[in-house]
């Protein structure tokens, strides 16, 4: 070997010495943490539109098939950031927020393909049940109270929200009614204290008796009948009480979205980890999110309630001293581009489009990421659904580059994704 090739071995060693030493530190060091310690999950099914609410943009016109936002925007309480005119009550909140506008994904033509991105941060398998990031923060931090689910949906449940190979212990209890509660846990008429201890005693006898398993199914589903006994108690189900707040705090929420981020503070001080509530209501514009043709006329309905809601949440909770503990998060399964479609409304984006982080501790600017001048292209920081669903792990301390375990398959719990650091300095 003459000494050109015995230099250019000797610096190809070199060099994969120090990628492998770079790899090793950054395995060592200490992983990104935030001090938050619940999530109030706002999903915003049908996908909103980006330029129309939290990325506004010149303004257009559908007659003229002018592309830009539908409305004006307004000024915020941080310099150079704006919102849609829609929302002028987060606006004055915005230190406590940050847009991230710059989310993307490649799924744009099924609702229900993007709905399960959003939630499990990955594409669907035909090998693997995912579970959701509710499940993962549920299966890692367990309630903070144990007379509390560890994980609650207000709204319609599916698979996309599950615990996915978590297992049922990993799940949700759910409820789509904020004025009765979960209906499963609810006595039914005639069961009363005393019979409902008898049954219990039964239970233990029948529980003292039976043979050790190691089945791990039959151990979630014994482990779900004791929870379910907690919950169905008084410590937990006087929190679906919301006459007990004052009256005129739930007017200040606003109808049943509003009374549903209510109960979700309520839940909070009650230990619940993770509540996902869904604001897909369609009575209010008669399409929901999904504004294509005619059902972005009433747009600024939906706009206005999310806005009343969620300014009033982050003000209830900065007022019970529950903010820096609570990560706020508001998602939607993609973005509207800024063209028009025929009827006037919009079609679907994923190249770029914004989530919202407020409270839970992070050190907010407004907003994080741009795009160009029409909101249809990163033009700096893009963020991928791994980093955003890493962001949100390590602000609730979870780490987000260890794996969960299918059997004996290990998954990365964010699919490789990096938080955004400067949210941590």
């Amino acid at each position: 070997m003459d000494s050109l090739n015995r230099r250019q071995c000797l610096a190809t060693l070199a060099a994969g010495a120090c990628v492998s030493s770079a790899l090793r530190a950054e395995e060592t060091s200490a992983p990104v943490s935030g001090r938050a310690e619940h999530v109030i999950s706002i999903w915003l099914g049908g996908g909103m539109g980006q330029i129309d609410t939290f990325d506004p943009k010149r303004r257009g016109d559908p007659k003229q098939k002018l592309a830009g936002s539908y409305y004006d925007a307004v000024d915020t309480a941080v310099p150079g950031v704006q919102l849609s005119e829609h929302l002028s009550q987060l606006a004055p909140r915005m230190d406590r927020v940050t847009v991230v506008r710059t989310v993307h994904h490649e799924v744009i033509d099924e609702h229900a393909a993007a709905t399960n991105r959003m939630h499990t941060g990955r594409p669907i398998s035909g090998t693997v049940t995912y579970p959701s990031l509710g499940s993962i923060i549920a299966h890692q931090r367990g309630s903070a109270d144990e007379y509390a689910p560890p994980y609650v949906l207000i709204g319609y449940p599916n698979v996309t929200r599950g615990p996915g190979f978590l297992g049922a212990g990993a799940g949700y209890l759910y409820l789509t009614d904020t004025g009765r509660g979960p209906a499963g846990l609810s006595r039914p008429d005639g069961i009363t204290a005393q019979r409902q201890t008898r049954r219990e005693q039964f239970l233990k006898v029948l529980r003292d008796n039976a043979p050790e398993t190691r089945e791990q199914k039959l151990r979630d589903y014994d482990e779900a009948i004791q929870q379910s006994i907690r919950l169905s108690g008084p410590e937990f189900s006087q929190v679906f009480q919301l006459d007990r707040e004052p009256a005129a705090l739930r007017q200040q929420y606003g109808g049943e979205f509003g009374q549903r981020c209510l109960l979700s503070r309520r839940l909070v001080e009650r230990g619940v980890r993770f509540i996902e509530v869904s604001h897909n209501l369609n009575f209010l514009n008669g399409a929901g999110w999904d504004v294509h043709n005619e059902g972005i006329l009433q747009q600024h309905k939906l706009i206005q309630e999310m806005d009343t809601a969620v300014a009033t949440l982050i003000g209830d909770l900065a007022a019970k001293q529950l903010l820096d503990k609570t990560l706020i998060v508001i998602t939607t399964e993609f973005g509207r581009p800024p063209e028009f479609d025929s009827g006037g409304g919009r079609g679907h984006q994923g190249t770029a489009f914004s989530c919202v982080l407020a409270g839970g501790g992070l050190a907010h600017r407004g907003a994080w990421g741009e795009t160009d001048e029409l909101s249809k292209k990163i033009v700096s920081h893009p963020v991928g659904v791994p980093d955003f669903f890493a962001t949100i792990c390590a602000a609730l301390q979870v780490d987000y580059r260890r794996n969960l375990y299918d059997g004996d398959r290990p998954v990365p719990i964010t699919d490789g994704g990096q938080p955004i650091e400067a949210l941590f300095s």
